[in-house]
């Protein structure tokens, strides 16, 4: 099947990999994080046991691990000092880590000890890293997207520095799900992709309130990710949006919203799943060849390879 937008035109390979199944799949097993390693590799973070499976750019399981993260939410990959590390969020035991491609862990990033948390909750959902190998100063940002809806930043041994809302911004953060920093402009940027307020706010690498955009065209950005010079943003009302590099609209991939206001959604039966539609897109990767991978907010997992037309 061929999808396309504009110039923008793709094949769509459903069921790109195939999760492996176990029991905990029949009531969990989302697929929530994906990632590109340098060697091509695709890592998937979903919420079984194994958590983490690491799949070749042909689509074969070669290496599985991880079971602790019922939870498994956010996944970011980072290079520090030549080697790539994973940074892994856990949105029920709130644990925050970075650990090897292997699995051994780095760094645990604890709950900051802040008046925020005398009465509110605690569900951490994902994690930027400002990498040395990037000219940056190794600092860490946590989203705390499905708690109390604030974001903390660390420095790069893991000590608590700051804590930002949103209000000295547009406003406060409505589930600051994910976040990234994008290294496109000569002064590098800390996007926040405040799902809850179909919006991205983006702020300075200390923590100022720059610009905010997106109501007007997002409906609920989980995220985004960019390459080639655009941001791909995964959005969750079942639709890819690719944005250029001054954040407005190129077009949109796969567009499905109709689907969400299905009272199972988005835990659809089989025949509501269709090929060059999305369901709840929840993350993405893309490849040096322009090819996008997304994984779904769905029991059993999706993962849809859309491979590059040219």
């Amino acid at each position: 099947m061929i999808i396309s937008s504009g110039n923008k035109k793709y094949k769509w390979i459903e069921d790109w990999v195939k999760i492996p199944k176990n029991k905990i799949d029949t009531v969990n097993g989302r697929t929530h994080g994906i990632v590109l390693t340098e060697e091509g590799n695709i890592i998937v973070f979903n919420q079984a046991n194994p958590a983490i499976l690491i799949y070749n750019i042909n689509g074969e399981l070669i290496k599985s691990w991880g079971d602790r993260f019922s939870g498994a939410h956010g996944l970011t990959i980072v290079q520090n000092d030549g080697k790539e590390f994973l940074w892994l969020t856990d949105e029920f035991t709130g644990e925050v880590v970075k650990t090897s491609l292997s699995g051994g862990s780095v760094l645990n990033i604890q709950k900051p000890e802040v008046e925020f948390y005398e009465e509110g909750k605690y569900s951490p959902t994902w994690v930027a890293e400002f990498e040395l190998s990037k000219n940056g100063n190794g600092d860490i940002w946590v989203a705390d997207g499905y708690g109390s809806s604030l974001v903390h930043r660390y420095n790069k041994e893991g000590n608590y520095l700051q804590t930002i809302t949103g209000e000295s911004g547009a406003g406060k953060f409505n589930c600051p799900h994910s976040l990234f920093i994008d290294y496109r402009k000569s002064e590098p940027e800390l996007y926040i992709a405040d799902r809850g307020n179909r919006r991205f706010q983006i702020f300075d690498l200390d923590g100022k309130f720059k610009r905010v955009f997106g109501s007007n065209f997002l409906g609920c950005p989980c995220g985004g990710v960019v390459k080639d010079n655009l941001l791909f943003v995964p959005e969750l009302c079942a639709r890819l949006a690719i944005l250029d590099e001054d954040d407005k609209l190129i077009c949109y991939l796969g567009q499905n919203e109709e689907t969400c206001n299905i009272s199972s959604w988005p835990n659809h039966p089989k025949e509501f799943i269709q090929p060059g539609k999305f369901n709840s897109p929840h993350h993405l990767a893309v490849d040096n060849h322009s090819n996008i991978f997304v994984v779904e907010w769905i029991i059993g997992g999706r993962v849809t390879k859309l491979e590059k037309i040219e």
